[in-house]
Protein backbone atom coordinates (compact mmCIF):
# COMPACT_ATOMS: atom_id res chain seq x y z
CA UNK A 1 0.00 0.00 0.00
CA UNK A 2 2.95 2.49 0.98
CA UNK A 3 4.51 1.93 -2.75
CA UNK A 4 0.92 2.52 -4.10
CA UNK A 5 0.90 6.37 -2.42
CA UNK A 6 4.23 6.51 -2.96
CA UNK A 7 3.48 6.12 -6.80
CA UNK A 8 0.13 8.11 -6.89
CA UNK A 9 2.07 10.89 -5.04
CA UNK A 10 5.61 11.13 -7.43
CA UNK A 11 3.06 11.08 -10.65
CA UNK A 12 0.61 13.44 -9.00
CA UNK A 13 3.39 15.68 -8.97
CA UNK A 14 4.19 15.21 -12.21
CA UNK A 15 1.51 15.54 -13.66
CA UNK A 16 0.59 19.00 -11.70
CA UNK A 17 3.48 20.44 -12.44
CA UNK A 18 4.68 19.42 -16.33
CA UNK A 19 3.77 22.38 -18.04
CA UNK A 20 4.05 22.53 -21.46
CA UNK A 21 3.46 18.62 -22.40
CA UNK A 22 5.68 15.62 -22.70
CA UNK A 23 8.95 16.77 -23.34
CA UNK A 24 8.62 19.43 -20.32
CA UNK A 25 7.48 16.21 -18.13
CA UNK A 26 11.09 14.46 -18.43
CA UNK A 27 13.11 16.03 -15.86
CA UNK A 28 10.38 15.87 -13.65
CA UNK A 29 10.05 12.07 -14.69
CA UNK A 30 13.72 11.69 -14.09
CA UNK A 31 14.16 13.44 -10.46
CA UNK A 32 10.64 11.22 -9.22
CA UNK A 33 11.79 7.92 -10.43
CA UNK A 34 15.63 8.18 -11.11
CA UNK A 35 16.98 10.77 -8.10
CA UNK A 36 14.12 10.67 -5.21
CA UNK A 37 12.83 7.04 -5.53
CA UNK A 38 15.55 5.52 -7.53
CA UNK A 39 13.58 2.83 -9.23
CA UNK A 40 15.43 2.93 -11.76
CA UNK A 41 18.93 4.17 -13.32
CA UNK A 42 19.31 6.68 -15.82
CA UNK A 43 20.25 3.92 -18.28
CA UNK A 44 17.07 2.84 -17.90
CA UNK A 45 15.45 5.62 -17.70
CA UNK A 46 16.77 6.90 -21.00
CA UNK A 47 15.53 3.10 -22.26
CA UNK A 48 11.68 4.37 -20.66
CA UNK A 49 11.68 7.65 -22.71
CA UNK A 50 12.79 6.23 -25.87
CA UNK A 51 9.70 3.01 -24.94
CA UNK A 52 7.17 5.91 -24.29
CA UNK A 53 8.16 8.30 -27.57
CA UNK A 54 7.14 4.75 -29.64
CA UNK A 55 4.12 4.01 -28.44
CA UNK A 56 0.85 5.83 -28.72
CA UNK A 57 -0.05 8.79 -25.82
CA UNK A 58 1.75 11.21 -23.94
CA UNK A 59 5.12 10.61 -22.82
CA UNK A 60 4.14 11.08 -19.12
CA UNK A 61 1.31 8.30 -18.61
CA UNK A 62 3.33 6.56 -20.80
CA UNK A 63 6.56 6.82 -18.10
CA UNK A 64 3.34 6.51 -15.11
CA UNK A 65 2.37 3.18 -16.78
CA UNK A 66 5.25 1.31 -17.21
CA UNK A 67 6.85 2.26 -14.32
CA UNK A 68 3.82 1.71 -12.11
CA UNK A 69 3.53 -1.67 -13.70
CA UNK A 70 7.21 -2.62 -12.90
CA UNK A 71 6.53 -1.75 -9.29
CA UNK A 72 3.34 -2.99 -8.48
CA UNK A 73 2.11 -4.89 -11.08
CA UNK A 74 -0.93 -3.46 -12.97
CA UNK A 75 -2.59 -1.78 -9.81
CA UNK A 76 0.67 -0.27 -9.94
CA UNK A 77 0.19 1.45 -13.25
CA UNK A 78 -3.65 2.15 -12.69
CA UNK A 79 -2.50 3.95 -9.55
CA UNK A 80 0.86 5.92 -11.33
CA UNK A 81 -1.53 6.62 -14.39
CA UNK A 82 -4.49 7.96 -12.34
CA UNK A 83 -1.77 10.52 -10.24
CA UNK A 84 -0.46 11.37 -13.36
CA UNK A 85 -3.60 12.57 -15.08
CA UNK A 86 -5.67 13.98 -12.40
CA UNK A 87 -4.26 17.10 -11.79
CA UNK A 88 -4.38 17.44 -15.80
CA UNK A 89 -8.20 17.02 -15.66
CA UNK A 90 -8.65 19.68 -12.65
CA UNK A 91 -6.55 22.06 -14.00
CA UNK A 92 -7.42 21.75 -17.29
CA UNK A 93 -11.83 22.10 -16.57
CA UNK A 94 -10.40 25.02 -13.97
CA UNK A 95 -8.50 26.91 -16.92
CA UNK A 96 -11.13 26.27 -19.35
CA UNK A 97 -13.83 27.96 -16.57
CA UNK A 98 -11.53 30.67 -16.02
CA UNK A 99 -10.79 31.41 -19.89
CA UNK A 100 -14.01 31.30 -21.04
CA UNK A 101 -15.33 34.17 -17.78
CA UNK A 102 -12.02 36.15 -18.25
CA UNK A 103 -10.72 35.60 -21.91
CA UNK A 104 -10.47 39.49 -22.16
CA UNK A 105 -8.30 39.72 -19.01
CA UNK A 106 -4.25 40.29 -20.61
CA UNK A 107 -3.08 38.84 -17.23
CA UNK A 108 -3.90 35.60 -18.51
CA UNK A 109 -2.19 36.14 -22.09
CA UNK A 110 0.56 37.69 -19.92
CA UNK A 111 1.14 34.66 -17.55
CA UNK A 112 1.20 32.45 -20.68
CA UNK A 113 3.79 34.16 -22.52
CA UNK A 114 6.09 33.95 -19.13
CA UNK A 115 5.44 30.39 -19.24
CA UNK A 116 6.34 29.42 -22.78
CA UNK A 117 10.35 30.35 -22.12
CA UNK A 118 10.09 28.31 -18.90
CA UNK A 119 8.71 25.33 -20.70
CA UNK A 120 11.75 25.41 -23.60
CA UNK A 121 13.75 25.40 -20.96
CA UNK A 122 12.48 22.31 -19.08
CA UNK A 123 12.55 20.87 -22.61
CA UNK A 124 16.08 21.70 -23.44
CA UNK A 125 17.35 20.37 -19.89
CA UNK A 126 15.79 17.20 -20.62
CA UNK A 127 17.31 17.03 -24.29
CA UNK A 128 20.56 17.53 -22.68
CA UNK A 129 20.73 14.67 -19.85
CA UNK A 130 19.12 12.10 -22.61
CA UNK A 131 21.87 13.21 -25.11
CA UNK A 132 24.26 12.99 -22.29
CA UNK A 133 23.38 9.52 -21.40
CA UNK A 134 23.13 8.15 -24.66
CA UNK A 135 26.34 9.40 -25.94
CA UNK A 136 28.65 7.75 -23.24
CA UNK A 137 30.21 4.42 -24.58
CA UNK A 138 29.30 1.45 -23.23
CA UNK A 139 30.37 -0.29 -25.89
CA UNK A 140 32.10 -0.18 -29.23
CA UNK A 141 34.39 2.50 -30.62
CA UNK A 142 34.29 5.65 -28.39
CA UNK A 143 36.74 8.79 -28.46
CA UNK A 144 37.03 10.23 -24.55
CA UNK A 145 34.35 7.66 -23.78
CA UNK A 146 31.68 8.83 -26.25
CA UNK A 147 30.14 6.61 -28.26
CA UNK A 148 31.11 7.31 -32.06
CA UNK A 149 27.95 4.99 -33.38
CA UNK A 150 25.41 6.58 -31.33
CA UNK A 151 26.64 10.42 -32.19
CA UNK A 152 26.94 9.20 -36.05
CA UNK A 153 23.16 8.06 -35.64
CA UNK A 154 22.00 10.88 -33.97
CA UNK A 155 23.57 13.44 -35.96
CA UNK A 156 22.19 11.78 -39.19
CA UNK A 157 18.97 11.39 -38.34
CA UNK A 158 18.93 15.78 -36.57
CA UNK A 159 20.02 16.17 -40.34
CA UNK A 160 17.57 14.12 -42.16
CA UNK A 161 14.28 15.46 -40.01
CA UNK A 162 16.10 19.22 -40.26
CA UNK A 163 16.94 19.05 -44.21
CA UNK A 164 14.32 16.39 -45.83
CA UNK A 165 11.78 16.29 -43.32
CA UNK A 166 10.60 13.13 -43.19
CA UNK A 167 8.24 10.96 -41.13
CA UNK A 168 9.49 10.89 -37.55
CA UNK A 169 8.73 7.27 -37.64
CA UNK A 170 10.83 6.16 -40.72
CA UNK A 171 13.87 8.12 -38.85
CA UNK A 172 13.16 5.78 -35.78
CA UNK A 173 13.24 2.82 -37.94
CA UNK A 174 15.82 3.36 -39.58
CA UNK A 175 18.04 4.60 -36.39
CA UNK A 176 16.55 1.27 -34.52
CA UNK A 177 18.34 -0.70 -38.05
CA UNK A 178 21.56 1.00 -37.75
CA UNK A 179 21.72 0.81 -33.83
CA UNK A 180 21.38 -3.01 -34.57
CA UNK A 181 23.46 -3.19 -37.59
CA UNK A 182 26.20 -0.98 -35.46
CA UNK A 183 26.31 -2.71 -32.21
CA UNK A 184 24.63 -6.18 -33.12
CA UNK A 185 26.53 -7.16 -36.12
CA UNK A 186 29.50 -5.31 -35.78
CA UNK A 187 30.01 -5.38 -32.33
CA UNK A 188 29.91 -1.69 -31.77
CA UNK A 189 32.63 -0.97 -34.63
Amino acid sequence: MELLLKLFWAFFQIGLFSIGGGYAAMPLIQEQVVVQNGWMSIGEFTDLITISQMTPGPIAVNSASFIGARMAGVPGAIIATLGCILPSCVIVMLIAFLYRRYVKLHVIDDALRGLRPAVVGMIASAALSMIESSFLAATGTSVMGVDIAAVLIFLCAFLALRKWKPSPILIMCLSGLAGFVVYSVFGGV
